[in-house]
């Protein structure tokens, strides 16, 4: 069965929850989307019993802070890995063309040099464009520009075994420009930085974020059967399940789900 392991569900600014980030897992095979802001990444990955000679793609959707700085240790722990003969295979890192300077920068300025040295061997990082695919796992994955308003994002859609379609949509809302990648779905991952109420509170809009009413306005719209809401706030992380959904409810008919960081969901 294919499995969502929810690895992360807070914004940049998350203390209670580590940042958003994911795996999709097929078989014994992880395919791991971000990996957060730090170290943490390590910690859920030995919680969730996800073994890092498991993941052998990685995909990082934007250069932000949250989403890119804990791929320094997931390169620092895989190299290591190489380097002691451990690890079976190359890890290929899917990004827009822009990060893979991003990421080599950051690799050279915080980790050693034989660690450095995988990158291009057995650490490969593979540029993709809007629109291309990639064959990952026994997936073929569509990567697509979000047209993002703040950094170049991408996300991604795929069709899963049991046919249902997947898709990322990033970090940001939905653009109608994306609807060719987003339309028909079965799966929509999607953020919500807040509930509606609280949106002078937490003022998601000057942030280039949605609230959970208008991600859930948008799953009921798209005629979504499964939506998936995280990348939030979490001052009452105890009540978020609680309360998102039930404000969601109120716009949404399909099936919710507001996941708490170490959750797997069947899909």
């Amino acid at each position: 069965m294919e499995q969502l392991y929810v690895l992360g569900t807070g914004n940049a600014q998350a203390t209670r929850c580590y940042n958003t980030c994911f795996a999709v897992r097929d078989g014994e095979e992880y395919f791991l989307v971000d990996a957060g802001g730090g170290n943490g990444i390590l910690t859920v990955l030995e919680d969730m019993e996800v073994p890092l000679d498991h993941i052998h793609h990685i995909f990082v959707t934007h250069e932000h802070n949250d989403h890119i700085l804990g791929m320094v240790w997931m390169i620092r722990m895989i190299a290591t890995s190489i380097l002691k003969g451990k690890y079976e295979g190359n890890l290929y890192i899917y990004c827009h063309d822009g990060l893979v300077d991003t990421i080599r920068t950051l690799c050279s300025l915080t980790i050693q040099k034989k660690f450095c040295d995988c990158i291009g061997s057995r650490i490969l990082l593979v540029p993709v464009q809007d629109g291309d695919q990639k064959h990952i796992l026994d997936y073929d994955v569509t990567f697509f520009d979000i047209l993002s308003t703040k950094a170049r994002q991408f996300g991604f859609t795929t069709t899963l075994k049991n046919g249902r379609r997947l898709t990322c949509a990033g970090d940001e809302p939905y653009n109608p420009g994306c609807e060719a990648y987003v339309a028909g779905s079965d799966w929509l991952l999607h953020e919500a930085f807040c509930l509606y109420g609280d949106r002078e509170r937490f003022k998601p809009y000057e942030k280039h974020h949605s609230t959970v009413k208008e991600a859930c306005e948008l799953a009921e719209n798209l005629h979504i059967p499964n939506l998936v809401l995280w990348h939030t706030e979490d001052k009452d992380i105890k009540n978020r399940k609680r309360n998102y959904t039930a404000e969601g409810n109120e716009y949404y008919s399909g099936r919710l789900f507001v996941p708490d960081d170490r959750e797997i969901l069947d899909l």
